[in-house]
Protein backbone atom coordinates (compact mmCIF):
# COMPACT_ATOMS: atom_id res chain seq x y z
CA UNK A 1 0.00 0.00 0.00
CA UNK A 2 1.22 3.52 -0.80
CA UNK A 3 2.62 5.36 2.23
CA UNK A 4 0.48 8.32 1.19
CA UNK A 5 -2.75 6.66 2.30
CA UNK A 6 -1.38 5.40 5.62
CA UNK A 7 0.11 8.83 6.31
CA UNK A 8 -3.23 10.37 5.36
CA UNK A 9 -5.02 8.30 7.99
CA UNK A 10 -2.38 9.17 10.60
CA UNK A 11 -2.61 12.88 9.79
CA UNK A 12 -6.39 12.87 10.18
CA UNK A 13 -5.97 11.79 13.82
CA UNK A 14 -9.49 10.39 13.79
CA UNK A 15 -9.98 7.25 15.87
CA UNK A 16 -12.95 6.30 13.66
CA UNK A 17 -10.86 6.25 10.47
CA UNK A 18 -8.55 3.26 9.96
CA UNK A 19 -6.83 1.17 7.29
CA UNK A 20 -9.10 -1.79 6.50
CA UNK A 21 -6.15 -4.22 6.41
CA UNK A 22 -5.44 -3.49 10.08
CA UNK A 23 -8.74 -5.15 11.00
CA UNK A 24 -9.60 -2.62 13.72
CA UNK A 25 -12.90 -1.33 12.33
CA UNK A 26 -16.12 -1.66 14.31
CA UNK A 27 -17.59 -4.10 11.77
CA UNK A 28 -14.84 -6.71 12.19
CA UNK A 29 -16.20 -10.11 13.24
CA UNK A 30 -14.55 -10.97 16.55
CA UNK A 31 -16.12 -14.29 17.47
CA UNK A 32 -19.40 -15.93 18.39
CA UNK A 33 -21.57 -17.05 21.30
CA UNK A 34 -22.86 -20.62 21.45
CA UNK A 35 -26.66 -20.98 21.18
CA UNK A 36 -26.81 -24.44 22.72
CA UNK A 37 -27.66 -26.09 19.39
CA UNK A 38 -24.99 -27.25 16.94
CA UNK A 39 -27.23 -26.94 13.89
CA UNK A 40 -28.45 -23.46 14.87
CA UNK A 41 -24.82 -22.43 15.42
CA UNK A 42 -24.08 -23.61 11.88
CA UNK A 43 -26.99 -21.72 10.33
CA UNK A 44 -25.94 -18.53 12.14
CA UNK A 45 -22.20 -18.64 11.51
CA UNK A 46 -21.28 -21.51 9.18
CA UNK A 47 -19.72 -23.50 12.03
CA UNK A 48 -21.31 -25.96 14.45
CA UNK A 49 -18.99 -24.43 17.07
CA UNK A 50 -20.00 -20.86 16.22
CA UNK A 51 -23.26 -19.13 17.03
CA UNK A 52 -24.48 -15.57 17.52
CA UNK A 53 -21.87 -12.92 16.49
CA UNK A 54 -20.47 -11.33 19.64
CA UNK A 55 -20.38 -7.73 18.39
CA UNK A 56 -23.51 -7.44 16.24
CA UNK A 57 -27.28 -7.02 16.58
CA UNK A 58 -29.11 -10.35 16.29
CA UNK A 59 -32.91 -10.57 16.19
CA UNK A 60 -35.12 -13.56 16.95
CA UNK A 61 -38.57 -13.00 15.44
CA UNK A 62 -41.64 -15.19 15.50
CA UNK A 63 -45.17 -15.68 16.72
CA UNK A 64 -46.00 -16.19 20.37
CA UNK A 65 -44.52 -19.30 22.04
CA UNK A 66 -41.98 -20.06 19.28
CA UNK A 67 -39.04 -20.05 21.69
CA UNK A 68 -37.66 -16.52 21.22
CA UNK A 69 -36.95 -15.90 24.90
CA UNK A 70 -35.81 -19.50 25.37
CA UNK A 71 -33.07 -19.10 22.75
CA UNK A 72 -32.03 -15.74 24.15
CA UNK A 73 -31.66 -17.19 27.65
CA UNK A 74 -29.55 -20.01 26.23
CA UNK A 75 -27.19 -17.54 24.57
CA UNK A 76 -26.94 -15.53 27.81
CA UNK A 77 -26.09 -18.66 29.77
CA UNK A 78 -23.24 -19.56 27.41
CA UNK A 79 -22.00 -15.96 27.25
CA UNK A 80 -21.72 -15.69 31.05
CA UNK A 81 -20.30 -19.21 31.37
CA UNK A 82 -17.50 -18.53 28.87
CA UNK A 83 -16.75 -15.04 30.23
CA UNK A 84 -16.49 -15.23 34.05
CA UNK A 85 -16.34 -11.44 34.48
CA UNK A 86 -19.06 -10.61 31.91
CA UNK A 87 -22.42 -8.97 32.52
CA UNK A 88 -25.76 -8.65 30.72
CA UNK A 89 -28.18 -5.72 30.61
CA UNK A 90 -31.61 -7.30 30.09
CA UNK A 91 -34.43 -4.99 28.94
CA UNK A 92 -37.64 -6.85 29.81
CA UNK A 93 -40.64 -5.08 28.30
CA UNK A 94 -43.07 -7.96 28.99
CA UNK A 95 -42.42 -8.43 32.73
CA UNK A 96 -42.09 -12.10 31.83
CA UNK A 97 -38.58 -13.17 32.83
CA UNK A 98 -38.14 -14.05 36.50
CA UNK A 99 -35.08 -14.72 38.63
CA UNK A 100 -36.17 -18.36 38.97
CA UNK A 101 -36.53 -18.71 35.19
CA UNK A 102 -32.99 -17.45 34.64
CA UNK A 103 -31.47 -19.54 37.40
CA UNK A 104 -33.21 -22.68 36.10
CA UNK A 105 -31.30 -22.13 32.85
CA UNK A 106 -27.98 -21.90 34.72
CA UNK A 107 -27.72 -18.10 34.49
CA UNK A 108 -25.81 -16.28 37.23
CA UNK A 109 -28.39 -13.58 38.08
CA UNK A 110 -25.77 -11.61 40.04
CA UNK A 111 -24.34 -10.63 36.65
CA UNK A 112 -27.63 -9.64 35.03
CA UNK A 113 -28.92 -6.05 35.23
CA UNK A 114 -32.68 -6.03 34.74
CA UNK A 115 -34.34 -2.91 33.31
CA UNK A 116 -38.01 -2.42 32.41
CA UNK A 117 -38.40 0.58 30.06
CA UNK A 118 -41.95 1.45 29.05
CA UNK A 119 -41.18 3.39 25.87
CA UNK A 120 -38.70 3.17 23.00
CA UNK A 121 -37.35 6.57 23.98
CA UNK A 122 -36.69 5.45 27.58
CA UNK A 123 -34.95 2.31 26.31
CA UNK A 124 -32.78 4.37 23.98
CA UNK A 125 -31.78 6.85 26.70
CA UNK A 126 -30.98 4.07 29.17
CA UNK A 127 -28.94 2.09 26.62
CA UNK A 128 -26.97 5.15 25.52
CA UNK A 129 -26.16 6.02 29.14
CA UNK A 130 -24.86 2.49 29.73
CA UNK A 131 -22.76 2.60 26.54
CA UNK A 132 -21.32 6.02 27.42
CA UNK A 133 -20.39 4.83 30.92
CA UNK A 134 -18.86 1.64 29.50
CA UNK A 135 -16.85 3.49 26.85
CA UNK A 136 -15.27 5.75 29.49
CA UNK A 137 -13.51 2.71 30.97
CA UNK A 138 -10.05 1.85 29.61
CA UNK A 139 -10.38 -0.81 26.91
CA UNK A 140 -8.35 -3.35 28.89
CA UNK A 141 -10.63 -2.87 31.91
CA UNK A 142 -13.97 -3.27 30.15
CA UNK A 143 -15.63 -6.57 31.11
CA UNK A 144 -17.51 -8.30 28.27
CA UNK A 145 -21.08 -7.03 28.09
CA UNK A 146 -24.27 -7.99 26.27
CA UNK A 147 -27.57 -6.16 25.72
CA UNK A 148 -30.89 -7.98 25.42
CA UNK A 149 -34.19 -6.34 24.40
CA UNK A 150 -37.11 -8.71 25.03
CA UNK A 151 -39.19 -7.65 23.27
CA UNK A 152 -39.17 -4.72 20.87
CA UNK A 153 -42.80 -5.24 19.88
CA UNK A 154 -44.19 -4.45 23.33
CA UNK A 155 -42.41 -1.12 23.72
CA UNK A 156 -44.69 1.88 23.41
CA UNK A 157 -43.74 5.43 22.40
CA UNK A 158 -43.99 8.66 24.36
CA UNK A 159 -46.73 9.85 22.00
CA UNK A 160 -48.69 6.63 22.38
CA UNK A 161 -48.50 6.88 26.19
CA UNK A 162 -49.68 10.50 26.10
CA UNK A 163 -52.52 9.70 23.70
CA UNK A 164 -53.66 6.83 25.91
CA UNK A 165 -53.59 9.04 29.00
CA UNK A 166 -55.72 11.61 27.14
CA UNK A 167 -58.21 8.96 26.06
CA UNK A 168 -57.28 9.20 22.38
CA UNK A 169 -57.61 6.08 20.27
CA UNK A 170 -55.71 7.26 17.20
CA UNK A 171 -52.92 5.05 15.94
CA UNK A 172 -49.37 6.28 16.57
CA UNK A 173 -47.91 6.73 13.09
CA UNK A 174 -44.51 7.79 14.49
CA UNK A 175 -43.55 4.45 16.07
CA UNK A 176 -41.72 3.00 13.07
CA UNK A 177 -39.70 6.19 12.66
CA UNK A 178 -38.80 6.26 16.36
CA UNK A 179 -37.61 2.62 16.20
CA UNK A 180 -35.53 3.31 13.09
CA UNK A 181 -33.93 6.37 14.72
CA UNK A 182 -33.19 4.38 17.87
CA UNK A 183 -31.33 1.62 16.06
CA UNK A 184 -29.61 4.09 13.75
CA UNK A 185 -28.02 5.63 16.85
CA UNK A 186 -27.40 2.45 18.82
CA UNK A 187 -26.00 0.08 16.18
CA UNK A 188 -22.69 1.84 15.51
CA UNK A 189 -22.18 2.76 19.16
CA UNK A 190 -22.62 -0.87 20.19
CA UNK A 191 -20.24 -2.07 17.48
CA UNK A 192 -17.54 0.42 18.49
CA UNK A 193 -17.42 -0.85 22.06
CA UNK A 194 -17.95 -4.52 21.00
CA UNK A 195 -21.26 -5.06 22.79
CA UNK A 196 -23.53 -7.66 21.13
CA UNK A 197 -27.27 -7.15 21.31
CA UNK A 198 -30.07 -9.71 21.12
CA UNK A 199 -33.56 -8.52 20.22
CA UNK A 200 -36.80 -10.48 20.21
CA UNK A 201 -39.78 -9.31 18.22
CA UNK A 202 -43.18 -10.50 17.06
CA UNK A 203 -44.35 -11.09 13.50
CA UNK A 204 -47.74 -10.58 11.92
CA UNK A 205 -49.56 -11.86 8.84
CA UNK A 206 -49.35 -9.62 5.77
CA UNK A 207 -52.92 -8.69 4.85
CA UNK A 208 -53.81 -8.96 1.17
CA UNK A 209 -50.81 -11.06 0.17
CA UNK A 210 -51.54 -13.80 -2.40
CA UNK A 211 -48.92 -15.99 -0.70
CA UNK A 212 -49.10 -16.34 3.12
CA UNK A 213 -46.35 -14.10 4.48
CA UNK A 214 -45.04 -13.01 7.87
CA UNK A 215 -43.73 -9.51 8.50
CA UNK A 216 -41.57 -8.32 11.40
CA UNK A 217 -43.32 -5.75 13.58
CA UNK A 218 -42.07 -2.22 14.13
CA UNK A 219 -41.26 -1.17 10.59
CA UNK A 220 -37.90 -1.33 8.86
CA UNK A 221 -35.64 -0.10 11.68
CA UNK A 222 -34.72 -3.49 13.11
CA UNK A 223 -34.52 -5.10 9.66
CA UNK A 224 -31.83 -2.64 8.57
CA UNK A 225 -29.94 -2.53 11.89
CA UNK A 226 -29.69 -6.24 12.66
CA UNK A 227 -26.81 -8.17 11.11
CA UNK A 228 -28.78 -11.36 11.61
CA UNK A 229 -32.53 -11.96 11.74
CA UNK A 230 -33.71 -15.43 12.74
CA UNK A 231 -37.34 -16.24 11.94
CA UNK A 232 -38.89 -18.87 14.19
CA UNK A 233 -41.88 -21.14 13.66
CA UNK A 234 -42.86 -24.39 15.34
CA UNK A 235 -44.64 -27.68 15.06
CA UNK A 236 -45.72 -30.05 17.80
CA UNK A 237 -43.47 -32.94 18.81
CA UNK A 238 -45.50 -35.93 19.91
CA UNK A 239 -44.82 -39.47 21.06
CA UNK A 240 -48.04 -41.22 20.13
CA UNK A 241 -50.74 -38.83 21.27
CA UNK A 242 -48.65 -37.25 24.05
CA UNK A 243 -47.24 -33.77 23.41
CA UNK A 244 -43.59 -33.91 24.56
CA UNK A 245 -42.18 -30.70 23.09
CA UNK A 246 -41.84 -28.59 19.99
CA UNK A 247 -39.75 -28.70 16.84
CA UNK A 248 -38.63 -25.12 16.25
CA UNK A 249 -38.35 -24.30 12.55
CA UNK A 250 -35.57 -21.76 11.97
CA UNK A 251 -35.13 -19.65 8.82
CA UNK A 252 -32.22 -17.26 8.34
CA UNK A 253 -34.23 -14.26 7.18
CA UNK A 254 -31.11 -12.08 7.08
CA UNK A 255 -27.49 -12.96 7.65
CA UNK A 256 -24.16 -11.31 6.89
CA UNK A 257 -22.10 -14.27 8.12
CA UNK A 258 -23.93 -17.24 6.59
CA UNK A 259 -26.30 -17.98 3.72
CA UNK A 260 -29.62 -16.19 3.85
CA UNK A 261 -32.66 -18.41 3.47
CA UNK A 262 -31.02 -21.39 5.20
CA UNK A 263 -33.50 -23.51 7.12
CA UNK A 264 -32.87 -25.85 10.04
CA UNK A 265 -34.94 -27.47 12.77
CA UNK A 266 -34.08 -27.70 16.45
CA UNK A 267 -35.82 -29.81 19.08
CA UNK A 268 -37.13 -28.38 22.32
CA UNK A 269 -38.25 -30.99 24.85
CA UNK A 270 -40.52 -30.06 27.74
CA UNK A 271 -38.54 -32.45 29.95
CA UNK A 272 -34.90 -32.07 28.92
CA UNK A 273 -34.81 -28.70 27.12
CA UNK A 274 -32.91 -27.98 23.91
CA UNK A 275 -31.40 -31.01 22.17
CA UNK A 276 -27.86 -29.90 21.32
CA UNK A 277 -27.31 -32.51 18.58
CA UNK A 278 -30.72 -32.53 16.89
CA UNK A 279 -30.46 -31.72 13.17
CA UNK A 280 -26.93 -33.05 12.70
CA UNK A 281 -28.19 -36.34 11.24
CA UNK A 282 -29.96 -34.52 8.41
CA UNK A 283 -26.78 -32.57 7.66
CA UNK A 284 -24.71 -35.76 7.77
CA UNK A 285 -27.06 -37.62 5.43
CA UNK A 286 -26.93 -34.79 2.90
CA UNK A 287 -23.10 -34.92 2.84
CA UNK A 288 -22.81 -38.75 2.89
CA UNK A 289 -21.46 -38.93 6.42
CA UNK A 290 -24.48 -41.07 7.26
CA UNK A 291 -26.91 -42.97 5.05
CA UNK A 292 -30.65 -43.28 5.37
CA UNK A 293 -31.56 -46.96 5.12
CA UNK A 294 -35.32 -47.39 5.39
CA UNK A 295 -36.24 -46.17 8.89
CA UNK A 296 -32.71 -46.34 10.29
CA UNK A 297 -29.41 -44.50 9.94
CA UNK A 298 -26.30 -46.30 8.67
CA UNK A 299 -23.17 -45.10 10.44
CA UNK A 300 -19.68 -44.93 8.87
CA UNK A 301 -18.76 -48.30 10.45
CA UNK A 302 -21.72 -49.96 8.71
CA UNK A 303 -23.90 -50.39 11.80
CA UNK A 304 -27.49 -49.17 11.71
CA UNK A 305 -29.44 -47.39 14.42
CA UNK A 306 -32.69 -45.49 14.74
CA UNK A 307 -32.30 -41.70 14.83
CA UNK A 308 -33.96 -41.59 18.27
CA UNK A 309 -31.31 -43.97 19.66
CA UNK A 310 -28.48 -41.86 18.24
CA UNK A 311 -29.90 -38.61 19.66
CA UNK A 312 -30.46 -40.26 23.06
CA UNK A 313 -26.78 -41.31 23.25
CA UNK A 314 -24.96 -38.54 21.37
CA UNK A 315 -21.55 -39.05 23.00
CA UNK A 316 -21.50 -42.62 21.71
CA UNK A 317 -22.34 -41.87 18.10
CA UNK A 318 -21.12 -38.28 17.50
CA UNK A 319 -17.43 -39.05 17.89
CA UNK A 320 -14.62 -36.52 17.36
CA UNK A 321 -14.10 -37.85 13.83
CA UNK A 322 -17.80 -37.54 12.99
CA UNK A 323 -17.97 -34.02 14.44
CA UNK A 324 -14.97 -32.96 12.35
CA UNK A 325 -16.73 -34.18 9.21
CA UNK A 326 -19.95 -32.42 10.23
CA UNK A 327 -18.00 -29.20 10.75
CA UNK A 328 -16.70 -29.37 7.18
CA UNK A 329 -20.22 -30.14 5.94
CA UNK A 330 -21.58 -27.12 7.85
CA UNK A 331 -19.07 -24.82 6.18
CA UNK A 332 -20.13 -26.06 2.74
CA UNK A 333 -23.83 -25.89 3.54
CA UNK A 334 -24.12 -22.57 5.35
CA UNK A 335 -21.13 -20.35 4.56
CA UNK A 336 -20.90 -18.10 1.54
CA UNK A 337 -18.47 -19.37 -1.07
CA UNK A 338 -15.37 -17.52 -2.21
CA UNK A 339 -15.71 -14.68 -4.70
CA UNK A 340 -15.42 -15.78 -8.31
CA UNK A 341 -12.36 -13.92 -9.57
CA UNK A 342 -12.70 -15.06 -13.17
CA UNK A 343 -12.64 -11.90 -15.33
CA UNK A 344 -15.86 -10.97 -17.14
CA UNK A 345 -15.36 -11.14 -20.90
CA UNK A 346 -18.91 -11.44 -22.22
CA UNK A 347 -19.61 -8.27 -24.25
CA UNK A 348 -23.30 -8.54 -23.42
CA UNK A 349 -22.39 -8.23 -19.74
CA UNK A 350 -19.64 -5.62 -20.05
CA UNK A 351 -21.42 -3.43 -22.58
CA UNK A 352 -20.14 -2.06 -25.86
CA UNK A 353 -18.62 1.28 -26.71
Amino acid sequence: MSDFFRNLVEDLKDEDTVIAADGTGSAEYTGSIDTGSYILNAALSGSIYGGVPNNKVTAFAGESATGKTFFVLGVIQNFLKNNPDAGVVYYDTEAAVTKEMMESRGIDTNRVILAEPDTIQNFRTHALNVIDNYSKQPVDRRPPMMFVLDSLGLLSTTKEMEDTADGKETRDMTKAQVIKATFRVLTLKLAKVKIPMLVTNHVYDVVGSYVPMKEIGGGSGLKYAASTIVMLGKKKDRVGTELVGNIIKVTMHKSRLSKEGSKVEVKLSFETGLNRFYGLLDLGIKYDIFKQVSTRIELPDGTKQYAKTIYNEPSKYFTDDIMAKLEEAAKKEYMYGAIDEEPISDPDVMGKD
